[in-house]
């Protein structure tokens, strides 16, 4: 009976373990250089459960070097041949240069909802860029996605 015992505790410890996963979360690096205007930061969300929907965010991490109070972003995300395209306006500091987010000394981290309920899968792609009115940007430290179950 003991050995029973075990050996259904230890399937249900198995199948509890899966390549599956209900969230993504990683961020790019933006050289020192900074992040020129035609460069697009690509995503494959790999891992996620392609029967269920996740919300997806995008996270930016800055120094106190970026000049200006928002960032806006494209963000392109989908599978081929139908992607979706979303504007998304990040406002990075108040009115006074107070920075939103989070942060430690000179770095700051503020993340924003970009779509709810995407079903996103291993084929599927998300593009980031920026559509500033400058060439290059300067600041931005890194670029993040996020992908979360909705609860």
């Amino acid at each position: 009976m003991k050995v029973f015992f075990c050996l259904v505790f230890s399937i249900f410890v198995l199948g509890a373990c899966s390549a599956r996963h209900d969230s993504f979360s990683r961020f790019e690096s933006i050289p020192d250089s900074g992040w020129p205007y035609g460069d697009t930061i690509s995503f494959i969300p790999a891992g996620l459960d392609s029967a269920s929907s996740g919300n997806v965010s995008v996270a930016v991490r800055h120094s106190n070097d970026y000049p200006y109070r928002n960032l806006w972003l494209e963000v392109t995300y989908g599978n081929a041949p139908e992607f979706r395209r979303d504007t998304v306006d990040i406002q990075l500091a108040d009115a006074y240069g107070r920075w939103h987010g989070n942060g430690l000394g000179p770095s700051y981290q503020i993340s924003v909802p970009v779509a709810s309920r995407v079903n996103l899968n291993d084929s599927s792609r998300v593009f980031i860029r920026h559509i500033m009115r400058v060439d290059t940007i300067i600041g931005i430290t890194s670029v993040g996605l996020t992908v979360e179950s909705p609860d």
